[in-house]
């Protein structure tokens, strides 16, 4: 179960008048963070597990995981719309 709709997410006024320049400024400084946090945690920490509120209960390490997974996929669908647009 997500924590939020995702279909009203993207229908939210914001997507339609906002360029998505800032989305991917937003993305890629957040990509920042998330790897200067990663990057300062112990490697016995990986292993902690904690509560997700899909997943329910995981490790650090699968969750990092799971989120290098779901990026990967994102820039898959940005890719492929991207080549059948033939944008560049």
């Amino acid at each position: 179960m997500t924590p939020y709709e995702e279909a009203l997410w993207a229908k939210l006024p914001d997507s339609e008048t906002v360029p998505v320049d800032t989305s991917l400024v937003l993305l890629d400084s957040l990509h920042k963070r998330w790897v200067a946090l990663l990057r300062s945690i112990p490697p016995a920490s990986w292993s902690r597990k904690f509560r997700h509120p899909e997943w329910g209960e995981v490790t650090l390490d699968q969750a990092a995981a799971q989120y290098a997974w779901h990026s990967k996929h994102h820039v898959a669908h940005i890719t492929s719309l991207r080549e059948r647009n033939g944008w560049k």
